[in-house]
This record gives C-alpha cells, sequence and structure tokens, in this order.
C-alpha cells in the first residue's frame, strides 16, 4: 500500500526520502540539459519523483576597464543539481537525457549513486538564496526551526508568520528567557524534525 506524503514515499516500512544528486553534463550545456530534462520529467509524468533541476550558479561582481559589473557565474562548470527520490524509472530518465554523462557517485555497472549529505547541499543552495526546504510545503507556521546562517546562528525557534511569496519568515526565538520575534528568510533555517 502506497501513501504519498510530500517529501517521502510510505511503501509498508520502507520509506524513500527526496534527495540531492549530482549530475554530469557537457560542459557548457548546463542550461539545455535543464530544459531537455525538465520537459521529460513533465512528459513522462515523473514530478512525483524528480522535483527540481538546478544549475548552481552564483552572481559575482567584476571589475573590467574600471566599471564594476555583476555577472552570473557557474559554481560547478559540467554539473547540476536534482532533487528526486531515487527509482529505477527516475534514474532511467535522468541518466538517458541527452547531454548527460552520468551520476557523481555512482559506481558504474548499474549502482544507483550515493546523495549529497543535507549540509552540502544546504551550503550549496544558502550560497544561490536557496533553501532544500519549500514553504507551505515542508514547512509551516507553527514548526520548530533551527537558524543556520546569520547573527542568530545556531538557535532553535518556532515560526510565527512566513510569507511564502517573498520566503520571508518570523521565527520566535529565547532571548534572555523571552520569545523575541527575529527575521529570517528561508534558506536560513533548518527543519527540526
Amino acid at each position: 500500500m502506497y501513501y504519498l506524503h510530500l517529501s517521502r514515499v510510505y511503501w509498508g516500512k520502507f520509506m524513500e526520502e527526496k534527495k540531492w544528486y549530482v549530475v554530469n553534463t557537457y560542459s557548457g550545456h548546463e542550461s539545455k540539459v535543464q530544459e531537455k530534462l525538465e520537459m521529460r520529467i513533465h512528459s513522462m509524468n515523473m514530478e512525483e519523483n524528480i522535483f527540481r533541476v538546478i544549475v548552481p550558479e552564483q552572481k559575482v561582481e567584476e571589475i573590467k576597464d574600471g566599471v564594476v559589473k555583476e555577472k552570473v557565474k557557474k559554481m560547478f562548470p559540467g554539473y547540476i543539481l536534482v532533487e528526486m527520490i531515487m527509482s529505477d524509472e527516475a534514474w532511467y530518465v535522468v541518466r538517458n537525457t541527452p547531454g548527460v554523462t552520468g551520476f557523481i557517485g555512482s559506481s558504474g555497472k548499474g549502482a544507483k549513486p550515493i546523495p549529497l549529505l543535507p549540509t552540502e547541499i544546504d551550503r550549496i543552495l544558502l550560497n544561490m538564496g536557496m533553501s532544500r526546504l519549500e514553504l507551505g510545503d515542508e514547512i509551516k507556521v507553527g514548526e520548530k526551526v533551527k537558524i543556520i546562517d546569520g547573527p542568530f546562528k545556531s538557535m532553535i525557534g518556532k515560526i510565527e508568520k512566513m510569507d511564502i511569496e517573498t520566503q520571508d519568515l518570523i521565527v520566535l526565538i529565547d532571548l534572555f528567557g523571552q520569545d523575541t520575534p527575529i527575521e529570517a528568510k528561508l534558506y536560513q533555517v533548518e527543519k527540526i524534525l
């Protein structure tokens, strides 16, 4: 018997969670591979197994001829990140997308790849201003979170308000024995299970 619940698929006692995987692509073709993979996900009805496809990029300032210009730079040329529940079907869809050369962390010969650790993907997404969690789906008002970035890092609090559009949160933390509201972005918190 199957039960679909947000980021997990329950099958009896066996549970699979969506995790992040690193996929190798032809260098310079990351955006094209992302586009092709997203089209394949939709056309093959894999939306419940493959969730997000990201080209890791960040904005950097460069000075050229005395002028400061903002430029988007790939963090890992030749790689994309895929959030998915690892199944034979999902693995097949990603592996056989044009431009994909394989998964990182797979020994080959049909072996499934090893996902990124939450701390690894959090660091990458944090640099992009993103988060593993999705407001309203995986994190809700009233839930406890740990602050993972900013001046209140490592403190634990409870979400009082959230704005899905801007991904802003108001988190109540215990500061000197009083509940104190602080503002945080979604990527600055981690859900406590």
